[in-house]
C-alpha cells in the first residue's frame, strides 16, 4: 500500500521535508541565540551600571570615544561653563520636565562638553533654570553617548524655541554653539541647586527592547513551522494511503480508482 512513497512525486516531497525541517530548526536556534545574546547584554549592562556608581571617576579623555564599555562610567573634566540650553519633554519619576544642559569648555582642548546639570519639572523655561557656576569648575558624572531619536522624548524635529534643543548630540549642537563639541555628554552625579540629578542610561542596544522579544517570538514561529512540516507530511501520507485503500475496496470515485490502479 505504501509503495507510492517511492514514486518520483513523493520522493520530491520527501526531499522538501528533509530540507525544510533542519532549516526551520536552524533558524529557530539562531533566533533563540539572538534573544539569549540580548539577555546577556542586558545582564552585563545592569551589572556594569551598578559597578559604575561606585567606581572612581576617570579623566574624560581616557574614556573617549564612548562605547558599550565606557558608557555610564564616571568621568571628570575641568573647564569653564559657557552657553546654557534646555531640553524639553523629558520624563523622570513619572513626571514631565526638562533637562538643563550647560556647555563646559574643557581646559586645553578647545572643545566643549555638554553637561546635564539636572532636571526640573514642568514646561521648559530659562527663568526656572539656575545659572551655571562661574570661574573654573571640575565636573564629575556619568559619561553618555550622543542621543539618538526614539527614547524618552528625544527628537530631531526642529521648531523649538531659541535656547532649546530636542537631542543632546554633537550634530544637534554644531549650529548652536561657536565651538567644537564632544560626541558625548555627562550627567552630573549631584545636580546643581534645587534640580534633580538625571540618572545614567544603559548603552544603546544593551536593554531588553522590542527587538529582543521579537527574536523570542520568531524562535517559536520557526519551531512551529518545523512541527507543521512534519504534521503535513504525515497527513498527506495518510490521505494518500486511505485513497488507495478505498480504491482497492471499490469505495472511491471512478477517477480515484483509476488513479490508484495506475
Amino acid at each position: 500500500m505504501y509503495r507510492f512513497l517511492l514514486t518520483p512525486r513523493w520522493l520530491g516531497i520527501h526531499l522538501f521535508v528533509l530540507l525544510a525541517i533542519p532549516f526551520c530548526l536552524y533558524m529557530g536556534s539562531w533566533q533563540l541565540g539572538r534573544f539569549e545574546g540580548r539577555m546577556d547584554n542586558h545582564r552585563t549592562a545592569s551589572e556594569q551600571t551598578e559597578s559604575n556608581r561606585t567606581a572612581a571617576a576617570r579623566p574624560l579623555a581616557a574614556l573617549l570615544p564612548v562605547s558599550t564599555d565606557t558608557s555610564g562610567k564616571r568621568a571628570t573634566a575641568t573647564g569653564r561653563y559657557g552657553k546654557q540650553l534646555l531640553v524639553p519633554n523629558r520624563d523622570l519619576d513619572g513626571r514631565t520636565g526638562f533637562y538643563v544642559v550647560t556647555l563646559l569648555k574643557v581646559d586645553g582642548t578647545g572643545k566643549a562638553l555638554p553637561v546635564v546639570r539636572g532636571w526640573l519639572p514642568g514646561t521648559a523655561s530659562a527663568a526656572k533654570a539656575p545659572a551655571a557656576p562661574t570661574g573654573e569648575v571640575t565636573v564629575t558624572g556619568a559619561l553618555q553617548a550622543s542621543e539618538s531619536q526614539g527614547s524618552n522624548g528625544v527628537t530631531a524635529a526642529g521648531g523649538l524655541p531659541a535656547g532649546q534643543l530636542g537631542m543632546i548630540s554633537a550634530a544637534s549642537l554644531v549650529n548652536l554653539v561657536p565651538y567644537d563639541v564632544y560626541d558625548a555628554w555627562v550627567t552630573l552625579d549631584k545636580a546643581d541647586g534645587s534640580m534633580t540629578a538625571v540618572p545614567a542610561t544603559a548603552a544603546q542596544g544593551s536593554g531588553l527592547d522590542l527587538k529582543a522579544f521579537q527574536n523570542l517570538g520568531y524562535t517559536g514561529e520557526w519551531f512551529v513551522f518545523a512541527g507543521f512540516v512534519v504534521f503535513m507530511w504525515f497527513r498527506l501520507v495518510r490521505r494518500e494511503a486511505e485513497t488507495i485503500r478505498d480504491a482497492e475496496l471499490g469505495l472511491g470515485a471512478p477517477d480515484e480508482r483509476d488513479a490508484a490502479q495506475a
